[in-house]
């Protein structure tokens, strides 16, 4: 029987993984194209009614896991897209548009490292020409690899993981915000681990305590122009970022299924609160990070 996001299902359920071999680690970027098993993004069962309509959504690190499932989402949901990605995403970011296109809306892809100021600066002149305008911004690109002692974690690893998580964040926010009108929306994607940082993500999880108190901050800077900046903090999502070096190989085989659902989340199931935060039903929701965490809940 075919299913969409409105089917009820047990939640421990609803998605069996089986198991995740030690061996099907791949390089960093990962890709969607080969992750085993594969990530369900809503390409098959998200459903749209027109709540964004109209809208103008650049998506960062749209080509594959969270990026891709939210970019589906705001497509089907009436939006034209724009998305970024790594070069080296290209295979992914491609079967991404051709998704989208398929929904009805307008989408195109923008190649480039958000770790690069000059670049950030392009993205967002670029998509304002491709789109007219940016009234949905969510920084969502974002850069883990797990390192288990101290001494192993070089100086050029946590710099470029505070740049491409914050640094770029930042410049992209600040290039953007210009053009984005009253009513428009930024939505960030901070983590569990900003509240419960793991042992061998320092620098990564240091990245995502960075961007909620950021995002908290940006807010109440930003509704004087009547823009809404909110965060969404998954827990344990199964994308390409796990099995490029995101989570030691020893891990992968029980990836997510210390959580009280007993199992990791899917792409899929954080694209409807994006979309919640996009939409004018969030209208008075503004400096919240939203958990979705399978159970293992923000403070």
């Amino acid at each position: 029987m075919k299913t969409n996001q409105f089917t009820m299902q047990d939640p421990r359920s609803q998605y069996q993984m089986g198991q995740t071999e030690k061996d099907s680690e791949q390089p960093d970027p990962g890709l969607d194209e080969i992750l085993e098993p594969t990530a369900d993004h809503g390409e098959n069962t998200y459903v749209g009614s027109d709540r964004l309509k109209g809208r103008k959504a650049l998506v960062t690190g749209g080509d594959s896991g969270i990026g891709r499932a939210v970019a589906i989402a705001f497509a089907r949901e009436g939006a034209d897209v724009v998305i970024n990605y790594l070069a080296s995403e290209e295979t992914d970011a491609q079967e991404t548009l051709d998704i989208l296109k398929a929904s009805g809306s307008n989408a195109w892809g923008i190649a480039g490292d958000v770790s690069d100021e000059e670049f950030c600066h392009s993205l967002v002149s670029h998509s304002v020409e491709k789109l007219g305008s940016i009234d949905i911004l969510v920084n969502n690109a974002g850069k883990q690899q797990f390192v288990d002692d101290l001494e192993d974690l070089s100086t050029e690893q946590f710099c470029q993981t505070y740049a491409t998580n914050v640094f770029g964040m930042f410049w992209i926010t600040k290039a953007a915000v210009k053009h984005m009108p009253p009513g428009a929306s930024i939505i960030n994607t901070t983590s569990i681990q900003s509240y419960q940082p793991s042992a061998g993500l320092l620098d990564y999880a240091s990245t995502k305590g960075a961007i909620t108190s950021y995002t908290k901050s940006l807010a109440k800077m930003l509704i004087d122009k009547g823009i809404r900046v909110n965060g969404v903090a998954p827990g344990p999502i199964w994308t390409p970022l796990q099995q490029s070096g995101g989570q030691p190989a020893k891990k992968l085989p029980k990836f997510g299924e210390n959580v009280p659902i007993g199992r990791p989340g899917q792409p899929a199931e954080l694209a409807p609160v994006y979309v919640y935060l996009a939409s004018q039903e969030s209208s008075y929701v503004t400096a919240e990070i939203m958990g979705i965490t399978g159970g293992q809940h923000l403070p």
